[in-house]
């Protein structure tokens, strides 16, 4: 294996576990928002326990994910000379700020947030988890989000003596990938925290029924995860596609399966790729005609440009942004799915008594963080070959004094210590979730 492959594979773990935490921290803050001003506002004890038991989750998250985010940053300066000394003038306006944000806002408020519980107003404490859910996590988030659309597309630089500087940087935070990808991955992350609470609320009733706890709980993961799952598809995942298919259309070709462009294109629901030996090809489509040409341009009779239409030093690696797209996609609809069903079972009352479904619940709480990883290949992996879209190869972008051997082994060294801490995190996770809340019991 070649010093770049293995900078390449080193960013991607470091990434995808540092990726686990955020959107745990942004979903379950903001319904523990809700939680937490229900216990405080209308002095409901069965709202105060649930925000102490979701409020240890949240705790541990934002542990983990802060102390993984920091690692990510060394490698900039360590695998990635070329790239960062491209990219600084323009990305250290949007890293200061997230830095600023993560490192000095949330810190402080989680700390009056979780020392604060009995000792100062209730609400002086519900703002502190305020300011550390839905301003800091959430601001903190656009920030590396628009640096990270920029390399997607990029905007409001000028190309000077061989690297990018800021030219606007209104432009360069709000680059033509910004909000769509925003949006939608916030609202990926609101899924991610609603099935934390429905998976917590179903073990509890599974363990008693009558768990007020554990009902209310389910009630809120299940009404916010059947709306969060259904905006998160339409319309956010829609304008994202749409976006992709007009700033991106190599990386639209590889996961839409479009390997010839064509007019009145058909939208591929399933295939196998065949990406090895040239052409690629799908096998077993299921396709609906016309469908990407209306999805991706509102016009049924609009040309799709394939993969084939762009040099092959272009193209993406074909099969796993097929296969990682899809297989995201298919995620999505599962939790549509899901959702509504506990919702009609929720309106017919029965769905406390349902343990079938309910297990179902419980046992999906990490299938949107695996839709969230799967979003994230897609993209990362889709932008291949540039490290910045047009400007930058990612071949380009490495540095070429590091040699693969010194990489291997921080990379095995990093990987051991992500394994004893995704260990030590789910533990704990599973540990406080199954806690029995001190209002659990009787029924109203």
């Amino acid at each position: 294996m070649d010093a770049i492959f293995l900078a390449r594979l080193q960013f991607g773990v470091t990434i995808c576990f540092h990726f686990l935490f955020p959107p745990v921290t942004i979903g379950l803050g903001c319904l523990l928002c809700i939680v937490e001003w229900r216990g405080w506002k209308k002095n409901d004890e069965v709202y105060v326990q649930m925000g102490n038991l979701f409020g240890k989750l949240f705790a541990i998250t934002f542990a983990v994910g802060i102390a993984s985010g920091i690692v990510m940053l060394f490698q900039f300066g360590t695998n990635w000379a070329p790239y960062s000394n491209f990219v600084a003038n323009v990305f250290g306006a949007p890293l200061a700020a997230e830095g600023f944000f993560a490192f000095f806002l949330e810190s402080t408020f989680m700390g009056l947030y979780l020392f604060g519980r009995g000792r100062v107003s209730k609400g002086l404490h519900w703002f502190s988890l305020f300011m550390v859910s839905l301003a800091a996590a959430t601001v903190s988030a656009f920030f590396i989000i628009a640096a990270n659309s920029w390399q997607q597309t990029p905007a409001g630089y000028v190309l000077r003596d061989g690297r990018a500087e800021l030219a606007n940087l209104f432009e360069a935070i709000f680059n033509p990938s910004t909000l769509p990808r925003y949006f939608h991955v916030i609202v990926a992350a609101l899924t991610s925290g609603a099935f934390i609470f429905a998976s917590v609320g179903a073990w509890h009733v599974l363990k008693d029924k009558g768990s007020l706890v554990g009902r209310k709980a389910l009630f809120l993961g299940v009404v916010f995860g059947l709306f969060f799952s259904c905006i998160v598809v339409m319309p956010f995942g829609h304008m994202h596609a749409q976006q992709v298919a007009r700033t991106q259309p190599e990386k639209f070709a590889a996961i839409e399966g479009l390997y010839i462009g064509q007019r009145a294109a058909p939208l591929v629901l399933f295939a196998i790729p065949f990406t090895d030996p040239l052409p690629p090809q799908l096998k077993t489509k299921v396709e609906i005609p016309g469908l990407l040409s209306y999805l991706a341009f509102g016009n049924v009779d609009a040309h799709v440009q394939g993969i084939n239409q762009f040099p092959r030093e272009n193209w993406p690696p074909l099969f796993i942004t097929f296969v990682s797209f899809h297989t995201m996609t298919a995620l999505g609809f599962f939790f549509i799915a899901l959702m509504g069903l506990a919702a009609y079972r929720l309106i017919r009352g029965r769905l406390y008594e349902d343990r079938w479904l309910l297990k179902v619940l419980v046992w999906s709480v990490p299938l949107p963080l695996l839709a969230i990883q799967l979003g994230w290949i897609t993209a990362e992996v889709g932008r291949q070959p540039w490290i910045v879209y047009k400007l930058l190869r990612t071949s380009e972008g490495a540095s070429p004094t590091v040699s693969a051997q010194e990489i291997g082994f921080s990379l095995t060294l990093f990987s051991v210590i992500y394994m004893a801490l995704l260990a030590a995190w789910l533990f704990l996770m599973i540990r406080k979730a199954k806690e029995e809340p001190k209002a659990a019991k009787g029924l109203e």
